[in-house]
């Protein structure tokens, strides 16, 4: 008796040519970077980058990445990056994998002239793979945006 399945999902539709493989996980890599190669270059002092943290200004505050600036991302426009180095790559990063911030951000700096990456687990990701962390609460913040509690 045969007991080999006949059908794969994961074959189902067959994996494209290389040409064409590389050309799109290629372009992915010029639109996302992630938490190890950011750290990797943080480490070597890579200085070719800005690293943008696009949180509202209380959670920079708590915790960032060590050299990160703070720009929350409604706030980026014209007049808030208009000193800003256009020879430099900007990566975004915001929460994390739930938050589409740093996506925002990016698309607003992108049309704005700017060439820019996101950096995708934000600083989700970054805490979890144990990057360096500074701000007033450092590693004990919350690891996502709580909303404020009003009292009534």
């Amino acid at each position: 008796m045969n007991t080999r399945p006949r059908f794969s999902s994961v074959t189902e539709i067959p994996a494209a040519a290389p040409e064409e493989a590389y050309r799109h996980f290629a372009m992915r890599l010029a639109y996302e970077t992630d938490v190890a190669d950011v750290a990797a270059d943080l480490g070597k002092g890579v200085t070719s980058f800005i690293l943008l943290d696009v949180r509202d200004e209380q959670s920079y505050t708590e915790c960032h990445i060590p050299g990160a600036i703070s720009l929350p991302g409604r706030r980026i426009n014209e007049e808030t990056t208009a000193d800003w180095d256009r020879e430099q790559t900007i990566i975004t990063y915001c929460w994390g994998p739930a938050c589409n911030g740093a996506t925002r951000a990016a698309s607003t700096l992108a049309r704005l002239g700017f060439s820019v990456k996101e950096m995708i687990g934000g600083m989700e990701y970054w805490r979890k793979e144990g990057g360096a962390v500074e701000g007033s609460l450092g590693h004990d913040a919350p690891f996502y945006w709580q909303v404020p509690v009003r009292s009534e």
